[in-house]
């Protein structure tokens, strides 16, 4: 393990071994095309490429220099973890906030996602972030324990001018707080009656509030007393797989909600 770690240390505290490395894992370099490509000194690069030929990372073939299998593995195993390092960072802020029993997929997938938190200039940042997605979406999908207003504005709307086709499924709680507001009632029917609009209701826990908006999934984060932190939302496959399957299952068992009920 000490072996393994005093390596690490020695590909880490150089950006220009990391470098070099990830660039003959790519493909053959010469001596002065790593120079160009990393910017460092001809004395400098033949000290990385000494280095890595005494580990037997890299041989030499003619002028140019390619990785070995095991000089391979390094470099893609530290691309690795940096990207996983990267994504623990962009995480860090908000990881408490996660829901991460709920989840079905490796927080890995996140890496690309974006995340928008209140301040003090935009203290509604991530409602409008969910909104702006809605806006722009041909196919919404929301399983959720809460339906906000303005989410409520924007899909109406939509739906309404067909522009977009809906289905939500949500808590009974999340339709109760609707319905008890006179206008948002009004709205909520007049949701259930567009041509391509439905909306579905359970009394199943439903710990996480989704909105699939094309391919986009979107994910509000919110503390133990249910104040809104941050979202964030990511358009990677296995999470959209995920989102798919999980909101599939409520849909499956939820009940269909009656206009006539409101």
């Amino acid at each position: 393990m000490e072996s393994a770690l005093s390596e690490i240390e020695f590909l880490a505290l150089s950006p220009n071994r990391v470098e070099t490395l990830r660039l003959l894992a790519d493909r053959p370099h010469t001596r002065r095309e790593l120079v160009a490509e990393t910017g460092a000194s001809q004395p400098t690069v033949g000290r990385i490429l000494g280095d890595f030929e005494e580990r037997s990372w890299v041989v030499r073939d003619g002028g140019e220099y390619r990785t070995t299998a095991t000089g391979t593995l390094v470099a893609q195993g530290f691309d690795d973890l940096l990207s996983i390092v990267d994504t623990e960072e962009k995480l860090r802020p908000v990881v408490r906030w996660l829901p991460t029993d709920a989840i079905g997929f490796d927080l890995e997938r996140l890496a690309d996602a974006t995340i928008t938190t209140p301040s003090q200039v935009r203290p509604n940042a991530p409602v409008k972030r969910a909104l702006d997605l809605l806006g722009d979406a041909e196919e919404v999908r929301i399983f959720s324990y809460a339906f906000n207003e303005q989410s409520l504005d924007v899909i109406t709307d939509r739906t309404a001018a067909g522009q977009q086709r809906f289905e939500g499924v949500f808590s009974s709680s999340a339709i109760d707080a609707i319905a008890d507001d006179s206008r948002l009632r009004q709205q909520l029917h007049e949701l259930l009656t567009a041509e391509h609009a439905s909306i579905r209701i359970t009394d199943e826990e439903i710990p996480v509030a989704a909105t699939v908006a094309d391919s986009v999934v979107h994910l509000f984060l919110r503390d133990d007393r249910g104040l809104l932190q941050a979202s964030l939302d990511v358009d990677d496959p296995a999470v959209l797989a995920w989102a798919d399957e999980t909101f599939a299952r409520y849909w499956e068992t939820a009940t269909p909600l009656d206009p006539e009920q409101l």
